[in-house]
């Protein structure tokens, strides 16, 4: 999908008003979202799994074992192959992240902007880390 334009978040001026809902539709046309057993896959196969959930859901839910958890305002800087703040595993523009909110909404637009900055494999899973733990992958308290 890395030859297929993404959705651009344009300014609120540049263009009518758009609800929450419609800007979800847009951003997904271009994602390749994966579900739970594929991201387990693909977490084997090198994928990099990113929990970007608060705090407080990640002590009251668990962890996904071996993903690296990014608060969601930290996300574009700490992924940035480029950037002076980025992760370790930050290696390539061609590394393959899948972002994980709660329930998967919010991954979705940070999938987006991960794909604004080069990262062109980026993508986030269907559900979040709610169908991560309904399909009973691996949860560490």
């Amino acid at each position: 999908m890395s030859g297929e334009p993404i959705y651009r978040l344009e300014p609120a001026t540049s263009a009518a008003p758009v609800g929450i809902d419609e800007l979800l539709d847009r951003v997904r046309e271009g994602l390749d979202r994966i579900e739970p057993r594929e991201a387990f896959a693909a977490a084997a196969d090198g994928a990099l799994l990113v929990d970007i959930r608060y705090a407080e859901l990640r002590d009251r839910d668990g962890l996904i074992p071996g993903a690296l958890v990014v608060e969601r305002n930290e996300l574009e800087w700490r992924l940035d192959p480029l950037g002076s703040h980025r992760a370790a595993e930050a290696t390539s523009h061609d590394l393959r992240v899948v972002v994980i909110c709660n329930e998967g909404y919010a991954s979705s637009l940070a999938a987006v902007s991960l794909r604004q900055l080069g990262l062109h494999r980026a993508t986030d899973l269907v559900g979040g880390f709610q169908a991560w733990k309904a399909e009973g992958l691996p949860v560490s308290h």
